[in-house]
């Protein structure tokens, strides 16, 4: 049989479609190319910004320092200015003016670089009037030379003064300058902080997303599995997600279908060995029964002794039949349920109430135990296989003893256990008490060869696996008894 097409599910996401035909290992290798990613780039921001903060840093530095150094030279050449003025007044020498003048130019050249640095234009004006007026006393006739020499050095001790006031100034313009260059480290050191938080909360996120995302193809193949293996055959396995993983999905279908058929083709086999038995055992149960009817002429008592043998092998062998064709019927009829609420103490009570003719012709006393408790199940199902568990405790019980059928509740299940006095299930046959046919070593005494308890166990487990639920055999010490688990969805 080849592979059935799979349409992809109504629910697939648009996600789903674009990553359409990536395997589970190439998802997971964009997935985490994708949160190396996002952290690659909040690391490199980072970087950027710790770069440019240095590099703020050294220019602020060094901006300081040509600041400071100018306001320096400023100083220094307001006293070569003061020494060359007042000797040039004194001497008129021609070449001291020319020295004088230059070292103005320089001086004004000094104030214009620590404008451009931020010292208030106004201080700069001041410092330039003062020198123009000693320009302009130096100029005056030579009569007045010692006059515009006193005016000269007072001139110059305001320009002491307003030096003073400069150096103050680019002091305080450095000092915000710094100030400010921390606070915009403050603020970059808070951005930074911020956006590795949340490149990290995205990260977290979206590994969480992929993760869930990434899971659930293969929750669905788990549900798809369990579903096959408790033979619940009639739903299509539709697993969409990476190509692999839909190509496992598509492969699970596949052996649904061919469990379907090979289910189909053992009811089929079932059906036609047990209608071409059936037929010949009618034949030889009515030729056994006319021998002893003495039809074809009186027995002696040997051959009615081969008759009656004949006779009991025959009754034997319908009931193998019978049997095989009710775990047939159980093994189909476990996947049609009708679940409805129902309360599952009455359900116990009315099924030892069918079986009270059973027990009390052995003299037991069946006990219901338990709280009441509302499951949604399909009772007609879930009482079969109490009332199989309760026959078989009624028919291993000894004469006088007691049947329990007790009700717990377990976290996310409800527990029914059935328990006798009688001698328990013999230790090499625990293993293979559920096996259908299988006929167990201990017996009771008036039992008659069979099937054994095999077919009733076994329907017991079709029945309580369709709901989800499971059966076992509890070993308490030397005591061992059946007990049915099933889901409690409340």
């Amino acid at each position: 049989m080849q592979n059935p097409a799979v349409r992809p599910a109504a629910s697939a996401t648009k996600t789903e479609g674009l990553l359409h035909g990536l395997s589970f290992q190439q998802l997971l290798l964009l997935a985490f190319l994708l949160i190396a990613g996002l952290l690659g780039v909040s690391a490199l921001r980072a970087l950027y910004t710790l770069e440019q903060l240095m590099l703020q840093s050294r220019q602020g530095a060094a901006q300081a320092t040509v600041l400071a150094t100018a306001a320096q030279g400023l100083g220094q050449r307001g006293q070569a200015l003061e020494r060359a003025a007042r000797q040039s007044l004194v001497l008129r020498d021609a070449q001291l003016r020319s020295n004088f003048d230059d070292m103005a130019v320089e001086a004004r050249d000094v104030l214009v670089s620590l404008g451009k640095g931020g010292l208030a234009p106004e201080l700069a004006a001041q410092w330039n009037a003062h020198l123009a007026t000693v320009d302009s006393l130096m100029d005056a006739p030579p009569d007045r030379a010692l006059d515009n020499e006193r005016l000269v050095a007072e001139e110059f001790v305001a320009l002491d003064a307003l030096h003073t006031a400069i150096v103050q100034s680019i002091q305080e313009i450095n000092a915000q300058r710094s100030e400010a260059l921390l606070s915009q480290v403050e603020d970059s050191r808070r951005n930074v902080t911020h956006q590795v938080v949340v490149a990290i909360v995205l990260a977290l996120a979206l590994a969480l997303a992929l993760g869930i995302w990434l899971a659930r193809p293969f929750k669905r193949l788990e549900r798809a599995i369990r579903r096959l293996g408790e033979n619940q055959l009639d739903r299509p396995v539709v697993i969409s997600g990476p190509d692999d993983v839909r190509r496992v999905g598509q492969q699970l279908e596949w052996l649904r279908l061919r469990l379907v058929e090979l289910d189909a083709d053992k009811a089929r086999f079932l059906r036609h060995v047990s209608h071409e038995l059936k037929t010949p055992l009618a034949a030889m149960r009515e030729g056994v029964a006319l021998l002893e009817d003495g039809v074809t002429g009186e027995l002696n008592a040997g051959q009615r002794e081969v008759a009656q043998i004949l006779r009991h092998n025959t009754l034997i062998l319908q009931g193998e039949i019978e049997a095989l064709l009710r775990f047939n019927a159980a093994a189909f009829e476990a996947r049609q349920l009708q679940r409805r609420d129902t309360d599952l103490l009455a359900l116990l009570e009315a099924a030892v109430e069918s079986q009270r003719l059973q027990w009390q012709a052995r003299g037991l006393r069946v006990l219901v135990e338990g709280p009441a408790v509302t499951l949604q199940i399909d009772p007609e199902k879930i009482a079969s296989a109490i009332s199989n568990l309760l026959s078989n405790a009624i028919r291993f019980s000894p004469k006088g003893g007691t049947v329990r059928l007790t009700v717990s509740m377990a976290p996310g299940q409800v527990r029914v256990d059935v328990s006798d006095q009688g001698p328990g299930v013999a230790q090499g046959d625990r293993d293979r008490v559920f096996e259908p046919f299988y006929r167990g070593v201990r017996q009771p005494e008036d039992a008659v060869r069979g099937t054994g308890i095999g077919i009733g166990l076994s329907i017991v487990q079709e029945y309580v696996v369709a709901h989800g639920g499971r059966v076992q055999l509890v070993e308490d010490g030397t005591h061992s008894f059946f007990r049915i688990e099933l889901p409690d969805a409340a």
